[in-house]
């Protein structure tokens, strides 16, 4: 008996759907309070990947396999760091500026 391939979108919309789930439930298990706009933005992303397969339109927002843009996923990670009571990693420069009168 062959097996079929699996259906990478309905995988990349399963994925996203247990990830929305897994980040609010987390948040309600400690207690934590979520923004106004980040229960809106949970809210909203799952209508749009349960209706659509995807959260975005634009297609050079994402990936073609998968059901979140990049953004999305960067604020879904954010929500569910902020849900587990962790404190965000500080925000880091890529490069240093040299001080002025430094020599070369």
């Amino acid at each position: 008996m062959k097996r079929k391939l699996p259906d990478r979108k309905a995988q990349a919309k399963r994925a996203a759907l247990n990830a929305l789930k897994r980040a609010r439930r987390q948040a309600e298990r400690a207690g934590v309070k979520l923004s106004e706009w980040e229960a809106e933005f949970l809210g909203s992303v799952e209508d749009r990947v349960k209706t659509y397969g995807r959260a975005f339109g634009d297609p050079e927002k994402g990936a073609a396999g998968e059901a979140l843009s990049a953004m999305q996923h960067v604020k879904l990670k954010e929500i569910a760091v902020k849900a587990k009571g962790e404190k965000p990693p500080l925000a880091r420069r890529r490069f240093a500026r040299k001080p002025k009168g430094a020599a070369d």
